[in-house]
């Protein structure tokens, strides 16, 4: 069996079925089909994330994350609304627990305001007011901070593509990919797709389909799995904003914060451990390929050497419990071990440069008739929106 298009979309994460519907939008006579691998949309990092809209507090000025959330609080919320898909602006703190994390919390106040990001310092007296059951010294409030559902946006953005005579093919997992002078090809196990475009959202996939494209990407996707617990025993009023931590420098992820549920109740987490599957949502879930792929990788043991104490931390309170605990007391002490109830985990696709430097940004790709991307970790769920519209106006200059 065999396929043609005008362009091809692999992925069915939040930033495929996005462009798709951008694309679609500019040009409804475009015949676009989209490729996932799994029988649903956002069965991966979509649908495995604490669900925050990220107002850009943390990101570098000047950086595609910092312009792309800023513009994605405003087109996020506004699908939501035009589509009738919950959300809640609940606001963040962002709390130091000791004086050594003031510094810290001076310059993403500093960084915040840089990125014309609203936020408010907050006195001890001002925390203890907004949130009674929170230890803290001081804090930064971001008003604009709040919580939607991934998959649910990804499920309606898909229902609208399809509407509007849009394809997505299903159980399509990707066996070959070919980029000729006029063309694209690409194989799965049911069929051959031609188009005369491609672009390609394959999430912890990414570094092997552009692989398969032809072209070297420049790094390597290591998985990091993220472990949430959600509360039991406590009560509804627990907190009314997401609670995070000041993040420690030294490591690359933001640290284990307390948020809010759409559905009620609260989680923990996450934190980021190796995972040895690329979807290895359980500590069970191993990989032989992904393993060698990983160790065998020198990217990954500089990276490692560098972050050797975080990883060693991390590790840590991923095996024992109590330590999980003890990062989430230092912020809420009413918490116990007996409320740490399991919850589904996540898994990061983290790029990492052969050196061993942590890619931080998005990382767009683009060849004669592709554009493949590279790294979208968060706030790509926050960022979508202005993400696919980056992703049509580089399309526009292949065509």
């Amino acid at each position: 069996m065999s396929e043609t298009a005008d362009i091809l979309i692999v992925g069915g994460g939040i930033i495929g079925v996005a462009t798709a519907l951008e694309l679609q939008t500019r040009n409804p006579a475009t015949r676009i089909v989209v490729l996932e691998k799994e029988a649903v949309p956002a069965a991966h990092q979509t649908g495995h994330n604490s669900g925050v809209i990220h107002a850009g507090v943390y990101y570098a000025p000047g950086s595609m994350k910092a312009r792309f959330c800023r513009e994605g609080v405003q087109t996020t919320e506004a699908f939501c609304k035009e589509h009738d898909v919950a959300f809640d602006r609940v606001g963040k703190l962002i709390v130091a627990t000791d004086e050594s994390e003031l510094a810290g919390l001076q310059r993403l106040g500093e960084r915040a305001r840089e990125n014309q990001i609203a936020i408010e310092a907050v006195d001890q007296v001002g925390v203890r007011q907004l949130e009674p059951h929170v230890n803290a010294i001081a804090a930064l409030l971001s008003p604009t901070t709040g919580i939607t559902n991934y998959r649910r946006i990804t499920e309606v953005m898909a229902d609208l593509f399809v509407s509007r005579g849009g394809v997505i093919h299903y159980g399509q997992r990707v066996l070959s990919c070919e980029e000729g002078p006029s063309h694209v090809r690409v194989v799965t196990q049911d069929a051959a797709y031609e188009a005369s475009l491609a672009v390609t959202c394959a999430g912890l996939h990414s570094d092997r389909v552009i692989r398969a494209f032809g072209h070297e990407p420049g790094y390597r996707v290591i998985p990091f799995r993220g472990e949430y617990y959600r509360l039991a025993n406590q009560p509804e009023n627990l907190v009314q904003h997401l609670i995070y931590p000041v993040p420690n420098p030294s490591r690359p992820f933001l640290g284990v914060h307390l948020t809010r549920k759409l559905d009620g109740g609260f989680t923990v987490g996450p934190n980021a451990v190796l995972a040895f599957k690329r979807e290895g949502y359980r500590r069970t879930d191993i990989s032989p390929r992904d393993m060698v792929q990983t160790l065998g990788y020198r990217g990954f043991w500089a990276m490692l050497g560098r972050n050797a104490g975080a990883a060693a931390s991390e590790l840590w309170s991923s095996t024992l419990k109590r330590a999980y605990l003890s990062r989430v007391q230092r912020y809420c002490s009413r918490i116990t071990l007996a409320d740490l109830q399991p919850y589904p985990s996540g898994v990061r696709a983290q790029a990492i440069a052969p050196d061993g430097t942590i890619i931080d940004d998005f990382l767009f790709i683009r060849s004669e008739r592709c554009l493949h991307v590279g790294n979208a970790p968060s706030p790509a769920g926050t960022s979508c929106i202005p993400i696919a519209r980056h992703i049509a106006d580089e399309l526009a200059a292949l065509s």
